[in-house]
């Protein structure tokens, strides 16, 4: 496994920020979630959670093997991101 600089976190994160803001907007649109906007959040939270493992996977890493300042990093980053789209769907 390799240990990523935060430049290269950084780019996943920036990345994984424009997928699930287009996977959000796709979801108001064309998909059926069951639970409203907590079920949005929740499905959100997952995919989040799927695509980050792939793209740390692919740059032949894992979440498992970030540093603790880098996991916080990513938990920040997510919650932002969620958070952000939460209020979108609430107004």
């Amino acid at each position: 496994m390799t240990v990523l600089s935060h430049k290269v976190l950084n780019e996943i994160l920036d990345y994984l920020e424009k997928s699930i803001n287009n996977l959000a907007a796709d979801g108001a649109d064309n998909l059926e979630i069951d639970g409203g906007t907590e079920g949005m959040k929740n499905f959100l939270e997952n995919q989040f959670d799927i695509r980050l493992e792939n793209l740390l996977i692919s740059k032949n890493s894992s979440i498992h093997h970030l540093e603790s300042g880098m996991k916080n990093l990513v938990i920040q980053k997510k919650q932002e991101i969620i958070e952000k789209i939460s209020k979108q769907f609430n107004n």
